[in-house]
């Protein structure tokens, strides 16, 4: 039997003594966590090793937060820098907020320093890592589920989400049911990693292609499911600046994933390591030997 409706959690903050544990930052980590142990099954079986994972997260998840609260505060700033706002909150990210658009632009940069100083192919590992990224961003959903943000317009549909009285947005009363994006988001994005797992075995994609089409199954979603939310956004025109981010970013990724396989179908059959760095080692070791 379908529920009549979804509960939001009870509280989204527990104290083990005087440390808070916020089921926002919570789920983000598990996300990275599901995300590091699924991309290092994927380097080793492209013939890497797991623990460059390992390094490389190093780099790319800073960067990737600070991108994401970046992205988020420039595109929501009147909480912040409005008529009201308070500076100061937006470095609290505990709160809830980080941009996915910045994350993972941020997080590339990251990601690449982290390749070069492994020495290993950046879209190689952006390969491996394409799915994962997936994975993580559903399990990071569950976290708006618990602040109780982000959400839908009104709905009389079964699986409708409930809101506390103290999350309500102005203009609805009490007991309104919501749609719940973060479970729309959550269930495309498990989806989408299942998709890209399967064509990526069944056409052997390399050089960047099962990344873009991260990217392409990613922002197809987020197209469609902001078009639902009815949280403060900046506006450009008719729609949300995050629909008209993604309609641009789609299309750049189609562009890439189409010109990177015809310059480079199938994959990659040349050793990980960049050409570069298997030169300095063969330079180093030629060094040690005189």
């Amino acid at each position: 039997m379908i529920p009549a409706a979804i509960p939001s959690p009870p509280q989204a903050v527990w104290y083990l003594g005087p440390v808070p544990l916020r089921a926002y930052a919570l789920a983000i980590l598990a996300g990275i966590v599901v995300a590091v142990i699924m991309t290092q099954r994927r380097w080793k079986d492209r013939g890497g090793d797991p623990e460059q994972v390992l390094d490389i997260a190093f780099w790319a998840v800073p960067f990737g937060i600070v991108g994401g609260r970046l992205y988020h505060v420039i595109s929501s700033p009147d909480a912040y820098f409005g008529a009201g706002g308070d500076p100061v909150r937006a470095l609290y990210i505990w709160e809830g907020g980080l941009g996915i658009w910045g994350a993972v632009a941020l997080g590339a940069v990251g990601a690449y320093i982290g390749c070069r100083r492994a020495g290993v192919s950046f879209p190689v590992f952006a390969d491996a890592l394409a799915p994962g990224l997936l994975v993580a961003q559903a399990i990071g959903r569950l976290g708006n589920w618990f602040n109780q943000e982000l959400f839908g317009g009104a709905t009389t549909l079964p699986w409708g989400l409930r809101i506390d009285d103290a999350h309500l947005p102005a203009g609805y009363e009490s007991g309104t049911l919501f749609h719940p994006t973060f479970l729309y988001e959550l269930l495309w994005n498990l989806a989408g990693a299942a998709l890209i797992i399967w064509l990526d075995r069944r056409f052997r994609l390399g050089h960047g292609r099962v990344f873009w089409l991260y990217v392409i199954v990613y922002t197809t979603g987020r197209l469609w499911i902001e078009l639902v939310r009815i949280d403060p956004a900046e506006m450009i025109g008719p729609f949300r600046l995050n629909v008209w981010t993604s309609i641009i970013v789609l299309l750049g990724a189609l562009v890439a994933f189409v010109v990177v396989g015809r310059r480079h179908p199938g994959r990659e059959t040349t050793p990980l390591l960049r050409e570069s760095a298997a030169q300095d080692d063969e330079v180093a070791e030629h060094e040690s030997t005189r």
